[in-house]
């Protein structure tokens, strides 16, 4: 609990710096020649802000987007429980005779408890928000401190392997989120583009959703479809199962042809372990567990790899 909006900047400081390093090399391809020390001065605090503006209107286009189509999908289909407004009147007036002073006392606690947790919930985003951004406007100056005290504290051959594992695991965790990001790009893409085909109810949002979801990787296509097929059976159960049998189709090209080829290569990890990985990192932490177990199960991999070919080359034995 005292650590937790560190911990969350720095996972947000993790998000945004993969947005961050394309938005700086495309701030100095814009300057192209006439890049000096003053655009050189400008380029953290200027690319900085982009990202994070980037990061913040792409979350607040999702919310959006998801939930007024939810509320009007849900809302259209619900039944019509009102009452004339002076059977409604008497209603309230009987049920607060009877329970007017709990429910007062229950609600003005509620009230507290809410409210205090909403606070709560704000101060440690804006802690987060402001660490987050710390970090990355002095990312290379921790960095060689970092680097400093690991030298400082262990032996040069052991603090360099600690280097090593650190970039390693740098390495596999960009990769993964930029991996699953594409893949999420290009599944909600190819999903809208099939409900239009078909002239599914509800594109927009629910290729949100199947995008949305596919950042869990192996089950969050389920989550998605589930989802989609319980907004589209309100409208027409027969359009409700094309849905899922066009998403069976579409999961089939997502497994065998874009993941493999966008996150299966940038994470290095084959199939089996990423399977692997995702169902004992969800049984063990839930959906955080399912989120980072594959680019950590890619480090160890490639660890127990690194010291296996070792061994086998001080025994004489071929990789």
């Amino acid at each position: 609990s005292l650590f937790f909006p560190f911990l969350l900047g720095g996972c947000l400081a993790f998000l945004v710096n993969v947005v961050l390093r394309p938005v700086e090399r495309g701030w100095r391809r814009l300057w192209g020649k006439r890049y000096g020390p003053r655009q050189d001065k400008a380029r953290r605090p200027v690319c900085l802000l982009v990202s994070v503006l980037l990061v913040i209107g792409v979350v607040f286009a999702l919310f959006f987007v998801i939930v007024p189509s939810l509320k009007d999908s849900i809302g259209a289909h619900l039944p019509d429980f009102s009452l004339n407004g002076q059977e409604m009147q008497q209603k309230i007036l009987d049920w607060m005779r009877q329970y007017g002073d709990q429910f007062l006392n229950t609600t003005i606690s509620t009230a507290i408890g809410i409210t205090s947790s909403v606070v709560s919930l704000i101060f440690n985003l804006v802690l987060a928000l402001a660490f987050a951004l710390y970090l990355l406007a002095q990312k290379e100056a921790l960095t060689r401190q970092a680097k400093k005290v690991v030298q400082a504290i262990f032996s040069s051959k052991r603090a360099q392997q600690i280097m090593e594992l650190a970039h390693m695991t740098n390495r596999a965790f960009s990769n993964f989120v930029t991996g699953q990001l594409t893949e999420a790009l290009i599944l909600g893409c190819l999903c809208f583009l099939g409900m239009l085909i078909f002239r599914l109810p509800y594109a927009g949002v629910i290729s949100v959703i199947i995008g949305f979801t596919a950042l869990i990787p192996i089950f969050g296509a389920f989550i998605g479809v589930a989802i989609g097929a319980l907004l589209i059976l309100l409208v027409n159960p027969i359009q409700a199962l094309c849905f899922i049998l066009f998403i069976i189709v579409l999961q089939q090209i997502e497994s065998n042809v874009i993941y493999p080829r966008v996150v299966g290569k940038s994470v290095g990890l084959p199939g089996i372990w990423v399977l692997a990985a995702v169902t004992l990192g969800g049984n063990a932490f839930g959906l955080l567990g399912m989120l980072f177990a594959v680019p950590l199960c890619s480090v160890l991999y490639a660890v127990a790899r690194r010291v296996v070919h070792r061994r086998l080359a001080q025994k004489g034995l071929a990789p």
